[in-house]
């Protein structure tokens, strides 16, 4: 397939979260209570809420920036593209990397909403979660039509609040919902306790797909004081084989065969010998251990029920048939540092050659519309979602370099995907 043909679906993008964001959702009681954008004496931005001050506003949110700036910052919204947290900007920044549809996760209130969960009126958290995920799916989402996959958070400390929220949301086209990978790390039960059935029932009741992703236990991948940067950026896609095991050999996937998650920003290279090591385990195991899964393997299961995510992943492409071709898909992760953004055709152009159109299809954007229950064709005809169409609306993108510097560009030409993609080792 013709790079140019490509319908690209990412199911993880980053949102950082605009200051008006609570304008239109909260209930006029609480108007004067949301978490506020506020500027520090340092001039950094945070939101204040309760007096908490959550200051990872843009977290990371480093597209467009000279490789040489990136790092955990930048912490305000005048260091960052527009496309970040303006949905307009947002839509061109994708047209230009020619991605139809992208799935967001949160930026300030954490992956799970933890942010909310820490509101000491427990009724104002709820309100603002809930104000939260109306602003998400209306404004974010619903701004242009077929373009946003729609994703909620739920209120973590309650799972019978949680199955009400997942409920609602479904009524509004939601069928998506963040949680955590480990929520042991956020001193809530863990995976294999049965404290979360509510909210699971809700998922499976409802077709909604439950989101792992990395780092949402709160924590990061550190193997000592002295290591350096690069050891957590290495081992943090794969350290979700830990919430990978915690799956296959909890009870809730057999308890509940209609649910299903997606293990975000996880990728796909690492799966195949964890599939080899479930089934050897349980078949050496299980006498002792006592797990029984029928008339089934363990990798049987997790292939069937479990999404598998990846931004860039040769290895992962090139052994595929290892996997479900039918619960595989494809991230672009804007505006991280490990993003493919502006370049994304043109970095899977090169895993993808000799791979079937048929199987292409499935990765890039079959399987993400299917397990999010997204017709995005409902809305936009197929061929104005090609790679090359919607690069097309996108010619007058600038995708310079801009130095965090009050946004300074390090050039004064306006540079363009083609002029970005000479550029790329051949």
């Amino acid at each position: 397939m013709d790079m140019n043909d490509f319908v690209l679906v990412s199911v993880d993008d980053h949102m950082v979260e605009p200051p008006d964001m609570y304008d239109n959702h909260i209930p006029e009681k609480y108007r004067d209570l949301t978490p506020k954008l506020i500027e520090r004496e340092d001039g950094t931005n945070a939101w204040d809420f309760e007096g908490q001050e959550a200051t990872n506003v843009g977290l990371n949110a480093v597209a467009g920036r000279p490789p040489d700036e990136y790092g955990a910052e930048p912490t305000k919204l005048s260091e960052i593209r527009e496309g970040c947290y303006d949905i307009h900007e947002r839509i061109r920044d994708m047209n230009a990397n020619g991605v139809a549809a992208a799935l967001c996760f949160p930026s300030y209130p954490q992956f799970c909403g933890q942010y909310f969960a820490r509101a000491k009126d427990k009724d104002l958290g709820l309100a603002v979660l809930r104000a939260y995920n109306d602003w998400s799916i209306d404004e974010w989402c619903g701004t242009y039509p077929g373009r946003m996959i729609p994703q909620a958070l739920p209120p973590i400390w309650d799972p019978e609040l949680m199955a009400d929220e997942v409920r609602r949301v479904a009524k509004k086209g939601c069928h998506a919902i963040s949680f955590s990978e480990n929520p042991t790390k956020l001193n809530y039960p863990s995976l294999h306790d049965p404290h979360w059935d509510p909210f699971w029932t809700a998922c499976s009741d409802e077709g909604t797909i439950v989101n792992l992703h990395i780092g949402s236990s709160s924590s990061v991948v550190i193997t000592s004081i002295d290591a350096p940067v690069d050891t957590m950026i290495t081992l943090q896609p794969m350290s979700i084989v830990q919430a990978a095991a915690d799956l296959i050999w909890s009870p809730m996937l057999r308890k509940f065969p209609d649910l299903k998650f997606a293990l975000s920003e996880g990728g796909i290279g690492w799966v195949p010998y964890f599939l080899e090591r479930i089934d050897r385990t349980y078949k050496m195991h299980r006498a002792w251990t006592h797990q029984d899964f029928g008339d089934k393997l363990p990798s049987e299961v997790f292939l069937d029920r479990i999404g598998l995510c990846f931004i860039d992943d040769e290895f992962g492409v090139e052994n595929r048939h290892k996997l479900n071709l039918d619960m595989v898909m494809w991230e672009c992760d804007y505006p991280h540092s490990d993003s493919t953004w502006p370049l994304s055709p043109e970095t899977l152009a090169i895993y993808f050659d000799g791979v079937p159109d048929a199987e292409i299809d499935k990765i890039t954007h079959l399987n993400a519309m299917r397990l999010y229950n997204f017709d995005m064709f409902k809305h936009i005809p197929r061929e104005q979602l090609t790679v090359g169409a919607l690069r097309a609306q996108a010619t007058d993108v600038d995708l310079g370099y801009r130095s965090s510097e009050r946004l300074k560009k390090t050039g004064t030409d306006t540079i363009t995907v083609l002029d970005l993609a000479a550029k790329l080792p051949t």
